[in-house]
This record gives C-alpha cells, structure tokens and sequence, in this order.
C-alpha cells in the first residue's frame, strides 16, 4: 500500500461533536475510542470461591477472578463463560449479574457474574500460573490483583444467601481515582 492510501489522523472537534477525536484528514471518517467491557464471575464451589493466580501482566503473580475482555460477537455471559474456561479450564453455571463496576481512568466497564462450577473441575489455563479454591478466610486478600476483585468478593459475600438483589456498582472515582 502506498503512503498516499493510508489515512492520517488528527485529534480534532468533528462538527456537531462536543469532545476531541481521531478524524482521519482526507475523508472525515471519525474513529471513536470507547471504553472496553470486562467481563467475569465470583465462582463458588462448595463454600470456596475459585482464584486464578496470574502468569500475564499486568499483575503477574497476584489472584484474580476469571475475568477478561469481552470478544465481538458474544453476550457477556458468554464472554464469562469463555473467560472461565480460558484462565481455570472451568466449566460455569451463571447464577445472575452480581456488579458493575466503572474504572474510568483506564476505560473499562466491569461486569461481574455471581457463578458456580458445573463439575468441580478444573485447572490452570494459559494465562494462570495456578488456580485454586478458597474458603473465605483464606482468600489472600494481600495478593489480589486488583481493587475490582476485592470489590466482587465483598459485594458477593454481602449477596451470596440471597436469591434476588439489585446488582451492585462501584467506580474507581469512589476511591480517590485508585
């Protein structure tokens, strides 16, 4: 492809627009950034709740939920799903949404499952160095990867006895802007 076929971009006002874009200098063409969707599941199983331990940045070493980007073309249960079997190999049953969570100042909508395992199987994925389930006080609630799952787990233990509840939110503004 040569140099003239290639578009430009300039960060600019488009006409009717009230906030600064990438335009692309020849055809006016308007590439939006917007916010990427997360998705994910607190996942019980008899009483323990299942932790991936990361083996990718960011975070590499600490414990997340099964969490990830949702993919074009699925439903965010069913980014959840692919999510779980992808970092724990885990098969979910998705009880209901559990929270929403904004991170703002890195552009992520979370959206959080409350779940349970289909079988009590499971194992590590490619981007878990291990995965484990763990009673409530022993969650290692030092090496948790992120502020969102020290939210899901807390939001999920105030919900876990009950069948129906408005699904929680929190955003990063909440604390400061973490």
């Amino acid at each position: 492809m040569s140099d003239e076929m290639e578009p430009e971009f300039s960060r600019i006002v488009p006409p009717g627009d009230d906030r600064r874009r990438l335009v692309c200098d020849r055809c006016g063409h308007v590439q939006y950034e917007n916010p990427k969707v997360v998705v994910g599941s607190v996942v019980e199983h008899d009483d323990r709740i299942l932790l991936c331990r990361r083996a990718i940045d960011p975070r590499d070493g600490y414990w997340t939920l099964p969490a990830g980007y949702l993919e074009l073309g699925e439903s965010p249960e069913e980014g959840a799903r692919r999510e779980a079997w992808e970092e724990a190999r885990a098969e979910l049953v998705i009880d209901r949404l559990l929270a929403i969570y904004s991170i703002t100042r890195i552009s992520q909508v979370q959206l959080i499952y409350r779940a349970r395992l289909a079988r009590p199987e499971f194992a590590a994925g490619p981007e878990s160095r291990e995965v484990d389930l763990f009673a409530w006080d022993d969650i290692p609630w030092d090496d948790l990867a992120f502020p969102s799952v020290h939210w899901s787990l807390r939001h999920f233990h105030a919900s876990r006895h009950r069948p129906n509840f408005d699904p929680f939110s929190r955003t990063d503004q909440e604390d400061g802007g973490l």
